[in-house]
């Protein structure tokens, strides 16, 4: 097994599939007539990853309507939270794409990753059939089902952040868009978020809003703000008599 497989725990009986999995569509445009990119097993992984996802929740919350089903599968299966999946077993360094794709951080950037990620369960169902992608994705979200299971009410990040940051100083943060770029029905924004000068963090996604609330997330796992300030600790309430 390679280092890559022996991360994933998983050997591929056909290594090219594996290959074509992490194999980014720019290496196209500076090879020309290379065989393969990994955009159709990103395709199929993307649906083998909603099924399995859909399954496990309805087996556990069986008492979560559609719409609570809904949300907690969006958090699972979304663009960030796939690339979390994707850089905890550092698949943007394993990456084959074009010299201007990695120049201009293609290997850490979000879209990337989480398609790299699906590409690599659709590679897997493929070499192995559904049971070994299935066992694959769930010891993945192993923490992020446990973490769902503790807290299935979603947090909403930029309300959350907003919070934390009042509670230290009136100033609300400031969400600004960087950048965006890509053709109209596929556009990618980046956006960080500034609190009193202090950029806290950036996030990306395929909407402003995305963006931003990929953003809130960073600066809440970063916590930079307590570099400058010291949240106050919440006040004891008096016992009653």
């Amino acid at each position: 097994m390679n280092p890559l497989e022996e991360r994933l725990l998983y050997k591929f009986r056909n290594s090219l599939l594996l290959a074509e999995a992490l194999t980014h569509p720019s290496i196209s445009l500076e090879r020309k007539n290379y065989p393969f990119d990994n955009q159709r097993l990103e395709f199929l992984g993307d649906a083998v990853i909603q099924v399995t996802v859909t399954e496990h929740l309805f087996r556990m919350f069986p008492d979560f309507g559609e719409g609570q089903l809904t949300k907690l599968r969006t958090r699972i299966v979304s663009r960030p939270a796939l690339k979390e999946r994707a850089k905890e077993l550092d698949l943007g360094n394993c990456m084959m794409m074009g010299r201007g794709e990695e120049s201009n951080g293609g290997r850490e950037r979000a879209s990337t990753l989480a398609d790299a990620f699906e590409s690599l369960v659709g590679a897997i169902y493929l070499d192995g059939g559904y049971d070994a992608a299935r066992i694959f994705l769930l010891r993945q979200m192993e923490c992020v089902f446990t973490e769902i299971a503790n807290q299935p009410e979603e947090i909403n990040p930029k309300g959350y952040l907003q919070e934390i940051l009042q509670a230290i100083q009136p100033s609300a943060p400031d969400y600004r868009i960087l950048s965006q770029s890509g053709p109209e029905h596929s556009k990618q924004f980046i956006c960080c978020v500034v609190w009193n000068d202090i950029e806290l963090g950036r996030g990306e996604g395929s909407s402003k809003k995305e963006a931003q609330v990929a953003a809130a997330q960073t600066a809440l796992e970063d916590k930079l703000w307590e570099q400058f300030a010291k949240i106050p600790a919440p006040k004891k309430k008096k016992a009653r008599k």
